[in-house]
């Protein structure tokens, strides 16, 4: 799978995505992620990407030039590469859906994503209209710019992707995979600051421990995340019974 990230700070998203299992991923040939300077496009000879906005208002607003040319420039290698059919744009906003776990399955189907990530006041409207296909926010909050939500999407969906985890289970069993949050794990000691890994864990019984890490899952999303749980009984009616 391939990642493009349109941005105005390349270094930061590189430095932040070729570390850790995604760097392993990518050298591994799993995954690849490109960053794509906008500034590196803009037609301005002095590399300016940014104006006033029309209407008055505070701060400055990308222009819609750089940020078309810059998205082209990619579906253009995508086209020469896969063929005619173009990629998703995905926006990161705050204006945009909120982004969950199965949003990261759907794009982790894709072949080729592309992530613009905006700044200072946003984007110049009419580009977002001409190539943007998604708009995804991390969160009801504002940040300084779309890199750091777009490396979130990015970690995200690319574990999702064969061949980037280790263990390919792991992405089977975590929070939000079936609706509910992950029961607690633990590992060695046996005993750690006088507390005890839970008896059901060390029976050997794998029928009655994943019974239990059901419940648990359960109980913490009861607990923790009541509106998932409600959402889980609402498809899953036995779960209100069992617990």
């Amino acid at each position: 799978m391939h990642f493009y990230i349109l941005t105005l700070f390349p270094e930061m998203v590189m430095q932040g995505l070729g570390t850790s299992i995604l760097g392993r991923a990518a050298e591994r040939g799993h995954i690849s992620i490109e960053a794509v300077n906008i500034r590196d496009h803009t037609l301005d000879r002095h590399g300016k990407v940014d104006d006033y906005t029309y209407g008055g208002g505070a701060g400055m607003l990308m222009q819609a030039q750089p940020v078309y040319d810059a998205c082209m420039a990619v579906q253009e290698k995508i086209a020469a590469a896969d063929g005619e059919k173009k990629a998703r744009v995905v926006y990161v906003t705050p204006q945009g859906e909120i982004f969950r776990q199965e949003m990261a399955r759907e794009f982790a189907k894709e072949e080729n994503l592309i992530f613009l990530c905006g700044h200072y006041e946003g984007i110049d409207e009419r580009v977002l209209e001409e190539v943007v296909t998604d708009y995804v926010s991390i969160g009801d909050y504002v940040l300084t710019g779309g890199e750091l939500p777009a490396m979130v999407m990015v970690d995200a969906i690319a574990r999702l992707v064969p061949g980037v985890l280790h263990n390919a289970d792991s992405a089977v069993t975590e929070t939000f995979h079936d609706g509910l949050l992950e029961y607690p794990q633990y590992s060695r000691p046996e005993v750690w600051r006088g507390r005890k890994v839970p008896e059901i864990l060390l029976s050997g019984d794998h029928a009655k421990v994943d019974r239990w890490r059901r419940d648990q899952s359960l109980e913490r999303t009861k607990r923790l995340r009541p509106d998932l749980y409600a959402a889980y009984v609402e498809t899953h009616p036995d779960a209100a019974e069992d617990k």
